[in-house]
């Protein structure tokens, strides 16, 4: 869904945030300021967060779920990478490196790397987010293995916050003009 994608926010936890007690309410802190419905909000994992598979790490964990806010792993594939994570913690969606994305359509370990990632994701009920994607090639390659999501510098370079309605808006004008309104 074009909108949901155009309205979700993300946010990056580091180790040292989720250890601070007041994560949830700062969460919940945040989405009552801002009316994000919780749904819409993603907060990405490090898998260094996730290496200690502390009993509170799995209960602030669930916590989050219950407010309703998706959860990611980010950088997939780059640390310890315990499948264990993807069951224990319950999360919604890998990002693949960019370090298997770049290479993808010249190096067949990375692209088998990636294949293995979305088809791994797809099998338990995830999505996938390609990081790094610069060439048309590589999206390409991506659609063939199944992966849903990209990002990267074919689509915008990093920009201030205050540019993105550059960009957004006229993603937005030509979803009313087609008539999406679902």
């Amino acid at each position: 869904n074009a909108k949901a994608a155009l309205a979700r926010s993300e946010a990056n936890l580091s180790a040292i945030q989720f250890r601070r007690g007041d994560l949830e309410q700062s969460v919940i802190g945040a989405l009552n300021t801002t009316g994000l419905d919780p749904a819409l909000l993603e907060l990405e994992l490090t898998e260094s967060i996730l290496i200690t598979g502390t009993d509170e790490v799995l209960a602030k964990v669930r916590r989050l779920k219950h407010l309703g806010v998706r959860l990611s792993i980010d950088d997939f594939g780059t640390g310890y990478s315990s499948l264990a994570y993807l069951k224990r913690f319950a999360v919604d969606r890998l990002k693949i490196d960019q370090s298997f994305v770049r290479n993808l359509a010249h190096d067949p370990e990375d692209a088998a790397i990636v294949r293995a990632i979305v088809q791994m994701a797809r099998s338990l009920g995830l999505t996938t987010i390609a990081e790094g994607v610069e060439d048309e090639q590589t999206l390409a390659q991506l659609r063939i293995y199944g992966c849903t999501e990209a990002q990267g510098y074919l689509f915008s370079k990093p920009l201030p916050a205050e540019d993105l309605g550059r960009i957004l808006l006229p993603a937005r004008a030509q979803e009313i003009t087609l008539g999406n309104d679902g």
